[in-house]
């Protein structure tokens, strides 16, 4: 009697199909996957609001690792505090226009969030500035800012709020399109992920994923009331192709992170010109 083979497990012989695959056609399983996803959250998912509540508990959470990695490991290496700056601001101008324009679940949800995005920058900036990576987080901040606000100025919402809430909604919208740049300028220069980083930037990838997964389904199911609430002329294909733009700027990133957990490391390793 000849030896047992043992027997493989479809998923992972699923995975080592996909890793064998060329890139462009591990762009198109993903948009694929992606779009199986939508299709399953707008089955399961009644109220499609509730994503936009996920997306932000998601980044709260990110954000909650970032403390514990502070507190256990004393050290912010591998952040980029550019970032984190960024995501305070465009925070900052997303809650003014919230109280402004409609005070809801989300004021107090962006408030939280707010507040703990600026321990964590005063954490980097003073409690372990030592361990920040400065020449690693060499992204100029006004590189993402300028064209964000220059945007803003030129196609925002046309609804009857003020002229300048309206264009500082639509700042705030592009602004967090791209507030993650920094970071993933970081990763690129680094190579090596830490697993506490990257537990946070798969957790930003998450909370994209469904703030989009929000706006597409929304879109698809109440497009009268979506027009109302946005307004008409480019603006809402803007707002549609900001949230599409941060997902696919996460979307290498993420791919590797599960890939780096399912083969059991703890660092993720990116390949050069992934991010």
């Amino acid at each position: 009697m000849g030896p047992v083979r043992k027997q493989k497990n479809p998923l992972q012989g699923v995975v080592h199909w996909v890793k064998k695959q060329p890139p462009k056609i591990k762009v198109a399983l993903g948009v694929a996957a992606g779009i199986l996803s939508l299709i399953l959250l707008r089955l399961v998912v009644q109220d499609h609001d509730n994503l936009f509540v996920a997306a932000e508990s998601v980044h709260a959470i990110g954000i909650l690792v970032l403390i514990y990695k502070f507190t256990k490991e004393k050290t912010c290496a591998g952040l980029s505090l550019k970032s984190q700056e960024l995501t305070a601001i465009f925070l900052a101008v997303r809650l003014y226009c919230s109280v402004v324009m409609e005070y809801d679940i989300h004021t107090i949800l962006d408030s939280m969030t707010l507040i703990t995005t600026l321990w964590v920058i005063y954490t980097i900036r003073f409690k372990l500035k030592s361990t920040h990576l400065a020449e690693m987080d060499n992204l100029p901040i006004y590189y993402v800012l300028i064209p964000c606000a220059l945007l803003a100025l030129i196609v925002h919402p046309k609804t009857s709020h003020h002229i300048v809430n309206r264009i500082f909604w639509a700042f705030c919208v592009y602004l967090e399109a791209v507030s993650v740049l920094p970071q993933l300028r970081v990763m690129q220069n680094t190579k090596v992920v830490e697993p506490f980083t990257a537990h946070y930037v798969f957790a930003l990838g998450i909370a994209r994923f469904l703030s989009c997964a929000h706006w597409v389904l929304q879109m698809l199911d109440s497009r009268s009331f979506l027009f109302s609430a946005l307004g008409y002329g480019l603006w809402p294909s803007m707002v549609l192709l900001s949230e599409i733009v941060q997902t696919f700027i996460l979307a290498d990133f993420c791919y590797y992170y599960v890939k780096s957990v399912y083969d059991g490391q703890l660092m993720v390793r990116l390949p050069s010109g992934v991010v």
